[in-house]
């Protein structure tokens, strides 16, 4: 967890982006880091957890973390959680909280209230089209045989 604060206070102090830092172990060996890269990179998706999550798996030549713990200087916001639950990992550990994030200007609760609005009706509406069209490519999907499960 030391070391994902490190690379929290020294990714932030490099003007990379916010105070968060990652490490992701398999077997007591790091096999991927990360640090909030968001302003570096220009990329809102460069949390430190998503970073991490991709260095690792690009170390572990793998889509999924099995086996792996994550450790992350703060709780992960809604988008890094998905992303954590996504890759599998066996366990996360993490420092601060998300209200320790929001004293400091990092605030995610809007996002959790939108999770539970009707998609036409959130602060960015999201509108359904050509449903029926894309719905054959999940037809197709479950028709392919040699389909990787994730």
């Amino acid at each position: 967890m030391l070391q994902a604060i490190d690379l929290a206070k020294k990714g932030m102090l490099a003007g990379n982006g916010g105070p968060f830092g990652c490490i992701i172990v398999k077997d007591g060996i790091i096999v991927g880091q990360g640090s909030n890269m968001v302003l570096k990179t220009k990329d809102p998706t460069a949390h430190a957890e998503v970073v991490a999550i991709r260095d690792a798996c690009k170390t572990l030549d793998n889509f999924q973390l099995e086996g792996c713990e994550v450790y992350t200087s703060c709780e992960p916001c809604p988008m890094c959680l998905g992303a954590i639950f996504w890759a599998r990992p066996a366990k996360v550990f993490y420092a601060c909280t998300k209200n320790d994030a929001a004293e400091a200007g990092f605030d995610d609760d809007f996002i959790y209230q939108e999770i539970e609005v009707k998609p036409a009706d959130r602060k960015i509406p999201m509108i359904s089209l050509l449903r029926e069209e894309s719905l054959m490519a999940f037809e197709l999907w479950k028709e392919k045989g040699d389909k990787t499960l994730y």
